[in-house]
């Protein structure tokens, strides 16, 4: 949801990245009532009026526009992805529940509309559980309901002042295809109540044998734990907040909590909680940060805290890039490992992308795991296993060893493309800075450059010549994050799209996302080194250009 929609004395300040990094170095809406949250299906597609900027390996819908993720589950062999969408525009408004399904985290197809807006509240963020018990007494024994527990945004007449919100409930008893909504919603408020509290995040907390919701007093900064028992009663545990917030003008929103073992040992299990805010994020707007701690059922406790009122800088974040934020995790993924994802842009300047006849695209999904960092626990970031997998099973140019002095080399022919996964190791060796050049024009004057800094030791995505830029004042340039080399050298792994550039670095311990908008016809790479010789090794680069993963029947 539209932050100035929520906040609207508040103008968001544009915050430089590379501040931050060099501080660090240096130390439709239904009018009459549709309440059954259905539409008719939608099923003819839409001619793009930017079609060289479809993502193909990253969810968009048909058309219109899209934001948080909501409501991720995995059930009977299907991945849900929900979204707050305005079935009627191209700008946010009208917030619904669209709806995809993916059996593989790459290829979706969509789905019509399964919660929307009604002349009494709009349909805010939220999640869904499995009630396998049926402990909600809305399914069957043996028919097991999905629940959605989401935050009604009430109008005028709905019996609650304008603005107000509160969490409410729906149901499936047919496999998210449509939903009920709770007769007695919602089913959770606060007194008195605010405008501010919302997107419940709902996970079962198996040592207690409870229901665990979280979720925020956006403004107050203050993220809020409930138990359940039927997910319809709801009894407070306790707050989570910073004892000096640092960013008192900003809002948390979309949290969530869950268990990850440490370095892979289960019996050495950390909680983490994902803390979405906006403004203030590492590389300016809004983003993803995150703490690591220990929850007992009742309170969170996080470890290796910075001082009170500390730079963006000093905490933990999921991805230093401009575009990744609303990011949660899906309730009962395969695999054990939490798998995550995030809405690729950014309240900055999201309602000004150039891209028709929709806006809003969702980052590549990932999967988390928590290591020691610099003796403190960290998550790392990779793409999902299926991703893995279907760049085994592509096209790869390798690139054995390539060394370059104070210039730029554009790589052959055969490794030119718009959708693409990059692998290599960096030897920054004698050069100042050293790196590559992804979706480049022939003329070499248009492409987004991923930067080493041997004498800062920082990873730079600049994006300040990477296409269509002047479409808002907010489309920062360039995002930076301190990196170390490992005995001389860098390892990093790139995923190029038609709108999109993903850095994973220090086997994922680094992420930086950003939106691009280059030419279709930009897709060349090219391998620089300033001021000395760099040697490149390992290069694999995979062609995914085959790929169309929006809107696709599922495989």
């Amino acid at each position: 949801m539209h932050p100035l929609q929520r906040f609207p004395n508040f103008i968001p300040r544009l915050r430089p990245a590379w501040l931050f990094a060099l501080l660090s170095a240096s130390i439709v809406a239904c009018v009459a009532p549709c309440r059954a949250f259905a539409s008719p299906a939608s099923s003819d597609r839409v001619e793009d009026g930017t079609s060289q900027w479809r993502s193909a390996l990253h969810y968009t819908p048909q058309r219109n526009w899209m934001n948080d993720p909501n409501g991720l589950v995995y059930h009977n062999g299907l991945y849900h992805l929900f979204y707050q969408y305005n079935p009627a525009g191209n700008a946010w408004g009208n917030m619904s529940w669209g709806h995809a399904t993916s059996r593989d985290l790459l290829h979706w197809r969509e789905h019509p509309v399964a919660m929307h807006a009604d002349a009494n509240e709009e349909i805010f963020s939220g999640s869904i559980v499995v009630d396998a018990r049926n402990s909600s007494g809305l399914g069957a024994p043996h028919s097991p309901p999905l629940v959605a527990l989401y935050t009604s945004a009430y109008k005028e007449g709905s019996g609650h002042a304008p603005g107000i919100q509160a969490q409410s409930l729906a149901y499936s008893l047919d496999d998210g295809k449509t939903w009920q909504p709770y007769k007695r919603n919602p089913v959770l408020t606060l007194a008195p109540e605010s405008k501010q509290f919302r997107d419940p995040k709902v996970s079962w907390y198996a040592p207690g044998a409870f229901w665990l919701m979280s979720a925020v007093v956006a403004d107050a900064h203050v993220v809020k734990m409930y138990r359940s028992d039927n997910l319809i009663d709801w009894t407070f545990l306790s707050d989570f907040s910073l004892p000096d917030t640092p960013h008192r003008e900003a809002l948390w929103e979309m949290p969530d909590l869950f268990p990850v073992p440490l370095d892979g040992d289960s019996s050495k299990q950390k909680w983490v909680m994902i803390v979405n805010v906006n403004p203030w994020s590492i590389a300016g707007g809004s983003g993803a940060m995150y703490f690591v701690g220990d929850f007992d059922g009742k309170t969170f406790k996080p470890e290796h805290m910075p001082p009170a009122g500390s730079d963006p800088s000093r905490y933990l974040w999921l991805d230093h890039g401009a575009d990744y934020y609303a990011a949660g995790t899906f309730a009962g993924a395969p695999g054990g490992a939490p798998v995550t994802i995030g809405w690729m842009s950014n309240w900055d300047y999201a309602d000004r992308v150039p891209t028709t006849p929709w806006k809003g695209a969702m980052a590549l999904p990932r999967k988390l795991a928590l290591k020691t960092i610099n003796g403190t626990p960290q998550l790392t970031f990779e793409p999902v296993t299926q991703y893995a997998a279907l760049v085994r099973a592509s096209t790869t140019a390798r690139i054995g060893e390539l060394s370059v002095s104070s210039g730029t080399q554009a790589l052959a022919p055969s490794t030119r493309g718009v959708v693409q996964d990059i692998e290599l190791t960096i030897s920054p060796q004698s050069a100042e800075r050293a790196g590559l050049i992804v979706r480049a024009s022939t003329d070499g004057k248009t492409g987004t450059r991923i930067v080493y800094d041997a004498r800062l030791h920082t990873l730079t995505l600049d994006r300040s010549n990477s296409g269509v830029t002047g479409f808002s004042p907010a489309f920062s340039k360039q995002h930076i994050v301190n990196v170390d080399l490992t005995n001389g050298a860098l390892r990093i792994r790139v995923v190029t799209d038609s709108d999109s550039v993903e850095v994973f670095a220090n086997d994922g311990a680094t992420v930086i996302t950003d939106l691009v908008f280059p030419a279709r016809e930009d897709d060349r790479v090219a391998l620089f080194a300033d001021n000395g010789t760099a040697t490149f090794r390992d290069i694999a680069i995979t062609d995914l250009s085959g790929e169309h993963g929006t809107g696709q029947a599922d495989r």
